[in-house]
């Protein structure tokens, strides 16, 4: 039996603002000339936190397919950087290529362990890492937690919930017959090991999650389904942004959007991506802070409402 009286679920977004990174302090012009992506936003003693991906544009043959940085901010707006990255490639062949998608998980001791993808040195592979420390300037790789067979593509963007029976959940995107799709693997720890289980959703069929799914950011209350704010496209990668809600333990979708909750507005160069892609989210009183990129290049916040259940 659920926890849950009511399972009706619906979200609307009231507000979008932008997203802005602080460069100023950075003399050889950090981010200058530079995509932004998956930003990773939490609160911390008081502050607003932020881990991204960065990686230049164009990017050229040798070039990294990403560094991750991190930053501050008062209003969860405007980021102070740091001049030096939290996480760069190798030395080990695994992510020797690029660092990607980082997640942020707050460990036991307290430390953090943070989830990111890494890209082999043929970036022909991205497979899913961790690394763990007592802060961001003290962070140590410590081990693989899941690499696809060879050959077999990618796993990769991590989000990690917990269940109202204490295990953890690790949804992960992986790639299957040229298409993304949705992974999970269930444990007893944040440090795995992890035992995969079924997916947890699909695509749908003539609908605009009809070919390619990612994993997004979940917004988890007590006494309310969790949700997960995930990422859905069609076969010409043509990317928005839904949600949807699981019972207590992850083990059954109880509702999911129709429509996407947010749709990008048209690229601003002819060349560019149509793309939106949640990568975070703030459970803050003034609503929900959604987290996101655009065309694979700039940071956005979405503000988000959740609408009270009709009837």
């Amino acid at each position: 039996m659920s926890l849950f009286t009511k399972a009706s679920v619906d979200f609307a977004i009231e507000r979008i603002d932008v997203v802005r990174l602080d460069i100023a302090r950075s003399p050889d012009g950090l981010l200058a000339g530079h995509d932004l992506m998956s930003p990773y936003v939490w609160r911390a003693e008081g502050r607003t936190r932020l881990l991204v991906r960065v990686l230049a544009n164009p990017l050229g043959p040798s070039d990294p397919t990403g560094i991750i940085y991190s930053g501050q901010s008062d209003d969860g707006l405007f980021f102070t950087m740091e001049p030096k990255s939290v996480l760069e490639p190798g030395p080990h062949e695994e992510d020797a290529g690029g660092v990607e998608d980082p997640t942020v998980v707050i460990g036991d001791e307290p430390h953090l362990i943070v989830f990111y993808t890494g890209v082999d040195a043929q970036r022909e592979q991205g497979s899913l890492l961790v690394a763990t420390g007592p802060n961001l300037k003290r962070l140590t790789k410590d081990k693989v937690l899941l690499k696809a067979p060879e050959g077999e593509g990618n796993i990769k963007e991590a989000t990690v919930a917990r269940g109202a029976d204490g295990r953890y959940r690790l949804f992960y995107e992986y790639a299957r017959d040229s298409a993304s799709r949705i992974g999970l693997a269930l444990s007893d720890s944040l440090m795995g090991p992890w035992k995969a289980a079924e997916d947890p959703f699909g695509v749908r069929e003539r609908s605009w999650d009809n070919w390619h799914l990612s994993t997004g950011p979940i917004l988890a209350r007590p006494g309310e389904p969790p949700v997960m704010f995930y990422n859905g496209a069609t076969a010409d990668a043509r990317w928005r942004i839904g949600w949807v809600a699981f019972d207590e333990n992850y083990t059954r979708v109880v509702d999911r959007c129709i429509e996407p909750l947010l749709v990008p507005p048209p690229p601003k160069e002819r060349a560019g991506t149509d793309i939106a892609f949640a990568a975070s989210c703030v459970d803050h009183p003034s609503g929900i802070y959604l987290y996101y990129s655009l065309e694979d290049r700039v940071l956005r916040r979405a503000l988000v409402r959740r609408l009270a259940p009709v009837g």
